[in-house]
């Protein structure tokens, strides 16, 4: 086996092949060299804050490709505005090495409305912010969702939810402000289903239950009768109940007064009408001044008069002679008024005050 091995046959072989290899080998290198331009390298030029038009006229100059990609808009800077540039500027690449541009697009990108129809006004701005849109103004417009968006308006079109705009654009909302009050009911009688459905809409009404007479559904049968009547006020949203036929109105006449006893209350005319009198205005009282208390001045009340029981004097008779004194008790003699005391002096007593002997305590009678 050895010998076979060392055979002169097999060892050209063997040299023959190592030599095609490495031939082989250096084909390839060679035109690895020659294809990919080994050796000859460009600078890359500085083409940062130039527009996105002059940066790719000079990198087509210089034998460069070029990539341009969107960068987030910036509005310090222009649009269309190089901002970077990979590789840097100043790098030595290949022949036609593709440069990445990053450029200031030329506003905001665009975001989708979201759908914020019928939804209520505080949730729905706060959808809009969230996505980069700002409410402008906002028109209130009456209808029976209160505080509900209604459409979104974006330069005065209406536009529908999914819509793109540019970010932080402005868009104004319809909001309603509630039902108007007190409108009066459209005569939708002698039309048909189709065009009643079209007034009562313009009115500001909803269609409520629509009989048809055949049991059919119709839309060109005429209306002969509506629950509430023409002419009646109700508020915005209300909904009239229509009975439509083939017939004319004319022809369903028992039907129609059959209606209006269930749905028309008839007013008792017997009774005498009500008056109403006027209440003449209300007037304000007038007081008078409360007249104030004058202190009255008080006048002094006279005193009564004391009267004191009359002493009884004891009178002394003169003697004729002066060494001589005697006293004498007088003898009273009571001769109607006056009394009698012998030679003395002659003294009046009152019949009803006797002679006391001692002085009895005054009273003093204050009133």
């Amino acid at each position: 086996m050895l010998k076979s091995l060392f055979n002169w046959k097999v060892l050209l072989n063997l040299l023959v092949a190592i030599g095609v290899f490495v031939g082989l080998v250096w084909l390839t290198f060679r035109w690895l060299e020659y294809h990919t331009n080994h050796g000859q390298e460009i600078a890359v030029p500085n083409v940062v804050n130039k527009s996105v038009h002059e940066a790719i006229k000079i990198l087509d100059d210089a034998g460069l490709e070029y990539e341009v990609d969107s960068f987030k808009y910036d509005p310090r800077y222009r649009p269309f505005q190089v901002l970077q540039v990979y590789p840097s500027p100043g790098s030595r690449v290949k022949d036609a090495r593709a440069i990445q541009l990053k450029v200031n697009p030329r506003t905001w990108a665009k975001v989708a409305v979201p759908d914020v129809i019928n939804k209520y006004a505080g949730l729905a701005f706060q959808r809009l912010d969230q996505v980069g849109l700002k409410v402008g103004d906002t028109i209130f417009e009456p209808s029976i969702q209160k505080d509900a968006i209604l459409r979104v308006l974006f330069k005065g079109n209406m536009i529908k939810p999914g819509s793109l705009l540019p970010r932080f654009s402005t868009v104004d909302v319809v909001v309603g402000s509630g039902p108007m009050r007190n409108i009066s009911i459209p005569n939708v009688v002698g039309l048909t289903v189709k065009e009643a459905r079209g007034v009562i809409a313009k009115s500001m009404f909803e269609v409520g239950l629509v009989d048809h007479e055949d049991g059919g559904k119709d839309e060109s049968d005429i209306v002969y009768y509506q629950d509430p009547a023409s002419g009646d006020v109700r508020d915005q949203g209300m909904q009239m109940d229509l009975w439509a036929s083939k017939k004319t109105p004319a022809e369903l006449r028992s039907k129609i007064d059959q209606l209006n006893s269930v749905y028309r209350m008839k007013s008792d005319t017997a009774l005498p009408p009500i008056r109403y009198e006027e209440i003449p205005p209300h007037q304000e009282p007038v007081y008078e001044p409360i007249p104030v208390p004058v202190p009255k001045k008080e006048t002094p009340k006279p005193e009564p008069v004391k009267t004191e029981a009359p002493k009884t004097a004891s009178t002394k008779p003169a003697s004729s002679t002066p060494h001589k004194t005697a006293e004498t008790k007088p003898k009273t003699a009571v001769t109607g008024n006056t009394s009698t005391t012998g030679n003395t002096n002659k003294t009046t007593v009152p019949a009803a005050q006797q002679p006391v002997q001692k002085p009895k305590a005054k009273k003093v009678v204050v009133e």
